[in-house]
C-alpha cells in the first residue's frame, strides 16, 4: 500500500499546480491532525468570540458593536428565542439574518453552540446564506395579533369539543339536532341546564323560529341523566368558552386600531374603494368591523377580496404573513418557491426520484389553499380549473344522492363542456361486407359513351 502511494506520488503526469502532490497542498497532507487545524487557522481572519448571557441580554453589548465596523448579523432560528435578540439588533440599525437551520448543516461530529457560531460567521462572509422572510417591521405586530386571535379560535373549538362531550355523557343530544350548540337557541338551553332547569318541554321553549330543528325533535333529545359531574365539567368549559369570547373580542379591538394606524400612515390611493362582490355575512368567529376600507388604503388602492374565494378576513391574514412590499421576491416562480404548493421534483441522470411537495408550516399557503378549497364550489372561472369534490369510495351511490348536503354540492359543481376527442373504433357503424363485384366495379376506370 505504501508503495502504490509512492508510485502515485512519483508519476511525471501528475506534476504540475493542480497535482495532489503540489508544493501547495503537500504540507497540509503531510501534517498530522493536530498541525492541519494550525495550518488552516492560519489562513482564517482573526475572530473574537465571546459569549452573552441567555437571561435578560443587555443592550449595552449591542451597542459596542457599531464601533467595531460590524454592520450585519447573521443568527439561527431556534424556537423563540431569537425574537428579543433580532428585534433588538434591527433597532440598533443593524443588518440581521435569520437562517434557518435545515438549511445549515455543520460538519458532523461537531456539534456545539461555538462551532455552529463560527461556522454561520464563514458562510456569511463569502456571501453563502439565504435570510428567511419575515415582513416589515411595522407589519410584524399585526401578524402577531392575528395570529393570537387564531389561537384564541382554536381554544374556543375545543372547549365546545368538550361541552358536546359533557352532554353525550350525560344523554344529551342536543349537538345532534342543532347545527351549533353555541348559537341563539343552544347557548339559551346551555345556560337553563346550567341554572338547573331539568324540564324538556320548557328548554324546548327557547328554540329560535330560525331553526330548522323542531319543537319536537329539541324535546326528544333533552330526555337525558343529569349527573353532578357531568354538570360541574359542562360548567366550565362553558365558562372557558365566554371567556375566549371576551379575549377574540379584545384581540379584535387591538387590531382595529392598529390597522387604523397603519392606513394613516399612507397616502391616500387614487382608486376608489369598489363595491363587495356579494353581501358577506360574519361567521361565528369572524371580525365584526370593517377591513377592507383600512386594507384598501394600506396596500395602495388594491381590493384582494375582489379576488374570487378571497374574503376581507383572508385578505387580511394574507397581508400580515407577506407584507405589502413584494419586490422582496424578483418572480412569481420566487413567490410560488416560498409558498412550497409545488413537488419538489427530484431529478438525477434524468430520472425522476422523487416529487413530493416539501414540508412546511407556511400560514399564507396554508390560507391560499383554504380559498382553493371553497373555490372548487364555486361556479366562476377561477373555479372551473379545480375539479369537483369526489365523494368517498367507502359511500354508496344511493346513499350519496339522498344526503342534502352532497345534493348541494353536486349540484354547485361547474359543468364543463365536452372536449373534442376522436370517435373511438368501437362507436363507429360497421363496415358492410362487399363482395368481388362490387370491388371490381369500384376499381373498374369510367368507359365513354
Amino acid at each position: 500500500m505504501k508503495n502504490n502511494q509512492q508510485r502515485k506520488c512519483s508519476g511525471k503526469k501528475r506534476g504540475g499546480p493542480q497535482s495532489r502532490c503540489s508544493n501547495a497542498f503537500s504540507p497540509m497532507r503531510q501534517a498530522s491532525t493536530a498541525e492541519r487545524n494550525t495550518i488552516s487557522w492560519q489562513y482564517r481572519p482573526t475572530a473574537t468570540l465571546s459569549r452573552c448571557a441567555s437571561i435578560a441580554p443587555s443592550p449595552a453589548n449591542f451597542i459596542v458593536w457599531p464601533q467595531c465596523e460590524i454592520k450585519t448579523v447573521a443568527m439561527e432560528s431556534t424556537g423563540v428565542y431569537w425574537i428579543p435578540v433580532y428585534e433588538i439588533l434591527e433597532e440598533r440599525g443593524f443588518e440581521v439574518l435569520l437562517v434557518n437551520a435545515r438549511n445549515v448543516h455543520n460538519v458532523r461530529g461537531r456539534k456545539s453552540d461555538v462551532s455552529d457560531c463560527e461556522w454561520l460567521r464563514e458562510l456569511h462572509s463569502v456571501g453563502l446564506l439565504r435570510a428567511s422572510f419575515r415582513p416589515a417591521a411595522a407589519i410584524v405586530p399585526l401578524r402577531s395579533y392575528l395570529r393570537q386571535r387564531e389561537t384564541l379560535v382554536e381554544e374556543a373549538a375545543t372547549r365546545i369539543q368538550r361541552m358536546q362531550k359533557a352532554l353525550s355523557e350525560m344523554n344529551l343530544k342536543l349537538h345532534t339536532v342543532l347545527t351549533d350548540i353555541t348559537g341563539q337557541t343552544g347557548a339559551t338551553i346551555v345556560r337553563d341546564i346550567l341554572k338547573g332547569e331539568r324540564d324538556p318541554e320548557l328548554l324546548a321553549a327557547h328554540r329560535d323560529s330560525r331553526c330548522h330543528a323542531s319543537r319536537e325533535e329539541i324535546v326528544a333529545a333533552l330526555a337525558g341523566n343529569y349527573r353532578a359531574e357531568h354538570l360541574f365539567s359542562l360548567r366550565q368549559n362553558f365558562a372557558a368558552y365566554q371567556f375566549h369570547l371576551q379575549q377574540i373580542t379584545e384581540c379584535d379591538t387591538a387590531i382595529e386600531a392598529l390597522l387604523d394606524t397603519l392606513a394613516a400612515e399612507q397616502p391616500q390611493p387614487t382608486a376608489a374603494l369598489p363595491p363587495p362582490r356579494r353581501r358577506n355575512y360574519p361567521k361565528s368567529h369572524e371580525p365584526r368591523f370593517d377591513i377592507r376600507t383600512p386594507l384598501h388604503r394600506l396596500t395602495g388602492g388594491a381590493d384582494l377580496s375582489q379576488i374570487d374565494a378571497i374574503g376581507p378576513q383572508a385578505a387580511l391574514q394574507l397581508v400580515a404573513e407577506i407584507g405589502t412590499d413584494m419586490s422582496r421576491r424578483p418572480t412569481a416562480e420566487h413567490f410560488t418557491s416560498w409558498l412550497t404548493p409545488a413537488p419538489n421534483n427530484k431529478v438525477s441522470g434524468g430520472r425522476l426520484l422523487s416529487s413530493r411537495t416539501p414540508p412546511s408550516a407556511n400560514r399564507a399557503a396554508v390560507t391560499l389553499r383554504c380559498c382553493a378549497m371553497s373555490l372548487s364550489r364555486t361556479s366562476t372561472a377561477l373555479g372551473a380549473f379545480l375539479p369537483p369534490p369526489r365523494r368517498p369510495r367507502w359511500q354508496s351511490q344511493s346513499d350519496y344522492r339522498h344526503r342534502p348536503q352532497a345534493r348541494r354540492a353536486s349540484l354547485s359543481c361547474v359543468v364543463r363542456p365536452p372536449r373534442l376527442q376522436r370517435p373511438r373504433r368501437d362507436c363507429l357503424p360497421p363496415a358492410q361486407p362487399q363482395t368481388r363485384t362490387q370491388i371490381a366495379a369500384q376499381t373498374r376506370p369510367a368507359t365513354r359513351p
